[in-house]
């Protein structure tokens, strides 16, 4: 049967007060391994956070996931594959770019996601949302220009080159027919 005992995580002391040291991770090893047995392990990828009480303002980037809970103002970019959410209590004003950003608060500015932009239930946005994939749930509110599916169309230089190629060679042909071209 299943004792309370048993469930806690090895390392973690019932006192509040117990001391946490931090020794060297070697490379070999991910995971630190505790000098005394009080000791947390530190983890090799854990979400940073920026919790209710903390106000941001300015451009915030990283490489890991990110919880936002508090208030953020200004930009933020998460490179790689990282994943933002807007935790319930968060409220951000900034243009938002991540691999995948997860809306249960207040955001206004542009969302920008390579992936995927989920809005829960508590979810507000209010701006531009670019993405591959949407999900909203209910109660979500959502006001502003949503863009979502894969785009197959060039990038915008080769578009350029194109339109320049297109435009060139059009003005050495003359139109026969008596129908519009694009």
């Amino acid at each position: 049967m299943w004792k309370k005992e048993d469930a806690k995580p090895q390392g973690v002391s019932d006192s509040p007060a117990a001391p946490v040291s931090s020794a060297p991770v070697s490379s070999n090893n991910p995971v630190s391994t505790p000098a005394t047995p009080t000791a947390i392990p530190v983890l090799p990828r854990g979400a940073a956070c920026i919790s209710h009480g903390i106000k941001i303002k300015g451009e915030v980037t990283g490489s890991e996931d990110l919880y936002v809970d508090g208030v953020v103002e200004g930009k933020l970019t998460l490179t790689t594959n990282s994943c933002l959410t807007v935790g319930p209590n968060g409220s951000v004003k900034a243009d938002l770019n991540a691999r995948e950003i997860i809306v249960r608060g207040k955001v206004e500015g542009k969302i920008t996601a390579r992936d995927k932009v989920q809005l829960g239930s508590t979810g507000q946005v209010t701006g531009e949302v670019q993405t591959d994939r949407l999900t909203i749930e209910d109660g979500a509110l959502l006001r502003g220009k949503v863009e979502a599916g894969k785009q197959l169309s060039k990038a915008p230089e080769a578009k350029a080159a194109a339109a320049t190629a297109t435009s060139k060679s059009s003005d050495s042909m003359s139109m026969s027919s008596g129908t519009a071209a694009d």
